[in-house]
């Protein structure tokens, strides 16, 4: 390593024959100390000082190890996380990663650095189509395994999730934007789902109802409804599939996931956990695709024959769109669409709480939410201190990279 690195460095001076394989030491030094920074090993550190006769000292190789963010930012994403294997760059579609049937790929930027993060595959009907009768072929297998496997293979999931924390909430953070501290919140938020119907998937059951008359028996047993086609946000880009992906796990169905085109990597590295965590092959599929072929693969998963049900999250005009598509077959559908959210405040509130959650609610995500508020009702009384207390927060917010230190708005 020693030899491959420079001889002279700017940032030294020393003299002397022993400078060239001191320039190399130090080289190698700033190199692992920015790795180690990278890769979330150190958070805080004071700045070494070393010095050399009859040289003046030499200059800090950190002045803290976060300020490696700088580099970190406009790195690919594979060297921003140190489990390479949640790096995917390519669609999941039957248990495997692959790039075909694609119409080539299309980038992934950081959102604010705008350096490319890598490409994935540019999906359109053919894939779409590939993955739904993928999930159909393994649904047959799915729903007659018993409960208790299906618990522990979504326990696995969850623990595996919670385990690859750090490096989902940098992929998210990298692809979406937000703090890397909220980040982390939503991955414990995102496996909270998958503990959840783990634990609940063991507690499906039926019922023995009242017959009408003595000569009948009437048996109530829950199965699941097959295909489910879900389409998530680039906001919350863990959760809201894990929010859809568990349940129908547990409820015995298999399902074609398409995540938002700007952030794709967080759903593909949740693909490679569940994999891992023992999810069998056409379970979970993630289809990728641009903005530009966005509408035929969200037309194919809302009227595809084998799908029989549409889960979505995102804006009510794109919503709609889906439910129109989906009455062609009368699909069950849920939606989550877009939110009208106001922020009451009276006079005998607790100031400093209805701060903290005006704060909460305005700026999460930099404000892109679908409950963030989008106007505020403050009665007469309380307006005044409610509003010198609330711009005094917003003045202290740091605006920057999520990925730095102190950023509390992305």
């Amino acid at each position: 390593i020693l030899e491959a690195l420079p001889t002279s460095s700017s940032s030294l001076s020393v003299r002397g024959p022993e400078a060239p394989q001191i320039a190399k030491v130090h080289s190698l030094m700033r190199l692992l100390l920015l790795r180690a920074g990278t890769l979330g090993i150190l958070s805080r550190c004071s700045p070494p000082s070393f010095s050399l006769r009859p040289g003046p000292p030499l200059p800090p190789l950190l002045s803290c190890a976060m300020s490696s963010s700088a580099s970190l930012t406009a790195l690919p994403m594979r060297e921003r996380v140190s489990n390479k294997e949640l790096v995917q760059e390519a669609s999941f579609i039957d248990g495997a990663f692959v790039t075909s049937p694609a119409s080539g790929t299309f980038p992934v930027h950081d959102p604010a650095s705008g350096a490319l993060l890598g490409s994935v595959p540019d999906m359109g009907s053919e894939g779409a189509v590939a993955a739904v009768e993928a999930a159909h072929a393994a649904w047959k297998g799915w729903r007659d395994v018993p409960a208790k496997e299906k618990s522990v293979i979504l326990r696995r999931w969850n623990d595996l999730i919670l385990a690859n924390t750090e490096d989902l909430a940098v992929l998210m953070t990298s692809e979406c934007g937000k703090p890397v501290a909220e980040s982390r919140g939503e991955v414990a938020y995102a496996a909270s789902f998958v503990e959840f119907f783990a634990e609940e998937v063991k507690r499906i059951d039926g019922a023995i109802l009242p017959p009408p008359n003595p000569n009948r028996r009437v048996l109530v047993s829950r199965q699941g409804v097959g295909v489910c086609s879900l389409i998530t946000p680039w906001n919350f880009p863990a959760a809201m599939i894990t929010r859809k992906v568990a349940p129908a796990l547990a409820a015995g169905c298999p399902s074609v996931v398409k995540p938002a085109q700007q952030t794709p990597f967080t759903a593909l590295a949740l693909a490679e956990l569940a994999r891992q965590a023992g999810v069998p092959k056409g379970l979970i599929n993630v289809v990728t695709s641009s903005t530009e072929r966005t509408p035929e693969v969200g037309r194919e998963l809302a009227t595809h024959p084998l799908v029989r049900k549409v889960s979505f999250t995102g804006s009510t005009a794109v919503g709609k769109a889906l439910l129109a598509l989906a009455s062609g077959t009368v699909k069950r559908v849920s939606m989550e669409l877009g939110g009208n959210a106001p922020f009451i405040v009276f006079d005998d509130a607790d100031l400093n709480a209805a701060v903290d959650g005006a704060m909460a609610s305005k700026f999460r995500n930099a404000g892109q939410t679908c409950v963030c508020a989008n106007r505020f009702l403050v009665q007469e009384g309380i307006a005044e201190a409610f509003a010198e207390a609330f711009a005094d927060r917003v003045r202290a917010l740091k605006v920057g990279h999520g990925l730095e230190a102190g950023v509390t708005c992305g």
